[in-house]
């Protein structure tokens, strides 16, 4: 099966400063009306209905939840959604945090996960690797791509929040390029998904605080967020 993959930047879209433009992300503060013609174009690029990409409405936990069908609003309070339908495209919107892919190409399942610094803390990785596998897939042909996200050195943290962060997610911690303690969770879920046998991890190595084609919270404050889909093609 074919497994596809997508990550917007902020160009190509119709919303105006700060979100400028191609904002996805509906709870930000940006005009309801740029959002919707953002996510008209994004599911006419992607030659894919609109109900057929579903979002989550991200709260910074580990729940995850098995979809079967189209949605026209967010799945309620979770930050990981997991599917077997071809077609079905499954999304999550980032501006640092890490945005993960994953996908099971010969079962066809394929998930995505908002993974933050409380998310992955608390393990909303290993949750959505057990919903990938009560959807049929099986972790050693699991293949996953980490996202655009803050790197290691420019995520700033207290040395204590390091301290508790790394203790539940092994190789987080990292040193900023002034020299302060700081987080690299790509790192840290890199560690986690190997730890549990996941063979095949890609990361897409752009650091959303450097890279102003890319949203960032920790940049700009109020703006707008990115989408990292993937989906199953339809045979």
């Amino acid at each position: 099966m074919r497994i596809r993959r997508v990550v917007t930047t902020r160009a190509g879209g119709v919303s105006a400063k700060p979100y400028d433009s191609f904002n996805l992300g509906g709870r930000v503060g940006d005009d309801p009306a740029a959002v919707a013609a953002n996510h008209r174009r994004l599911a006419h690029d992607l030659k894919l209905a609109e109900d057929h990409i579903v979002w989550m409405e991200q709260v910074h936990g580990r729940n995850a939840v098995i979809i079967d069908g189209p949605a026209t609003e967010p799945v309620e309070a979770t930050d990981a959604i997991v599917t077997a339908q071809p077609g079905l495209a499954v999304a999550v919107l980032t501006a640092d945090c890490v945005p993960v892919l994953l996908a099971d190409p010969e079962a066809g399942v394929v998930g995505a996960v908002h993974a933050g610094r409380v998310g992955a803390r608390v393990g909303v990785l290993p949750a959505a690797l057990q919903a990938m596998k009560d959807a049929g897939a099986r972790i050693n042909r699991i293949e996953v791509l980490l996202g655009p996200a803050v790197c290691g050195q420019c995520y700033e943290v207290p040395p204590a929040m390091q301290a508790d962060v790394e203790k539940h997610l092994p190789g987080s911690a990292s040193k900023t390029r002034s020299g302060t303690t700081g987080l690299d969770l790509r790192a840290g879920l890199w560690e986690q998904l190997a730890a549990v046998g996941v063979a095949k991890i890609g990361i897409d190595p752009r650091c959303t605080v450097e890279d102003r084609s890319l949203f960032s919270h920790r940049r700009e404050g109020t703006t707008g967020r990115l989408a990292a889909l993937t989906w199953v093609e339809p045979a």
